[in-house]
């Protein structure tokens, strides 16, 4: 073979090769093997069972009625530790489980009931989510339950997108369950399992408000169950203004209004995140939420025994 022949076999080669490589970050503890277990007892008028709660972070026991120190994790969760009017409830609906390649977590939507002092009926509906942030505990009562979460943590890269293992269960009956306090409601509808990344750039007022722009946007829905483990599931990231990018659904679209989630400035006050717009797509990243979710209704509505496990979340990036 001649020199040149030689060179274009190997122009060839290289222009077969991908232009750009991908390169992978694990998220903290989201390979979901670390878990702090924590013993709560309940009050008396609801049985006084011992309950466990599990937060995704570094190994540990907890016993007792006492907040949890979210400064040595990222993850907080919807099982919840609730002391209202001296009665101490707890919630479990995120455990950990085996799975395919070690620990995994599960997350359920659960309907709950018991008897408080043995003779009036409570009942409450949660789904199992996990999330970038922190619970304020004890969570005293069940009024604006989104201002009881310090929603996202300080981030600043730009991932590609997000990658995760996943497994679902849908019910998938057309019905749903309304469950808050004394009253048990159906109402038809779906309720898809969620995953969602949200990148926004925040900056705080004079008076203590906190604005954000939406920089960053990568939502999947699964509206029924998989067939076993799901590996290396991909979502994309969309930059800049996604309510104007293929695939964009309104579910996607800004987080305003009642639905507003929170965090606190720095005055120690537990505000409204005001995501007032679209950034341009090259703006500068502050914070990150991650969202994972057996379901995607409002608050205490949903599908009782919709499941969602996930494993091994990463972070993909351009090299």
């Amino acid at each position: 073979m001649g020199k040149i022949q030689s060179i274009a076999i190997g122009l060839l080669l290289a222009g077969a090769l991908p232009l750009a490589a991908q390169r992978y970050e694990t998220v903290p503890f989201g390979d979901f093997e670390h878990w702090t277990v924590r013993h709560i007892k309940e009050s008396g008028v609801l049985g006084g069972e011992e309950r466990t709660l599990y937060v995704v972070g570094p190994d540990a026991v907890y016993d007792g009625e006492r907040a949890y120190d979210y400064s040595k994790t990222i993850w907080a969760s919807s099982n919840a530790y609730a002391k209202v009017s001296g009665i101490v409830k707890t919630s479990v609906n995120v455990v950990p489980e085996d799975g395919p390649t070690g620990r995994c977590a599960k997350l359920s939507t659960v309907l709950t009931s018991c008897k408080a002092a043995g003779i009036v009926e409570v009942n409450a509906l949660a789904t199992g989510a996990l999330y970038w942030g922190k619970i304020f505990e004890p969570i005293r009562g069940t009024k604006n339950p989104l201002a009881n979460m310090d929603w996202g943590i300080p981030f600043t890269k730009r991932p590609a997108a997000l990658v995760l293992d996943y497994k679902a269960f849908l019910q998938a009956s057309g019905t749903l369950t309304r469950a808050s306090s004394l009253r048990v409601t159906q109402l038809p509808g779906k309720d898809p399992c969620q995953v969602s990344l949200i990148l926004q750039h925040r900056w705080e007022d004079a008076d203590g408000n906190i604005h954000a722009e939406r920089v960053g946007t990568a939502f999947f829905r699964i509206g029924r169950s998989s067939s076993g483990w799901v590996k290396d599931h991909r979502i994309p990231v969309m930059y800049g203004d996604a309510s104007r990018q293929p695939g964009f659904q309104s579910y996607m679209g800004l987080i305003q209004g009642k639905k507003s989630l929170y965090a606190v400035n720095s005055k120690g006050k537990r505000v409204p995140i005001l995501e007032e717009g679209w950034a341009d797509a090259d703006a500068p990243v502050t914070h990150a939420i991650l969202q994972l979710s057996s379901g995607s209704c409002e608050e205490f509505v949903g599908e009782p025994g919709n499941t969602l496990w996930v494993d091994n979340i990463r972070m993909e990036y351009d090299r």
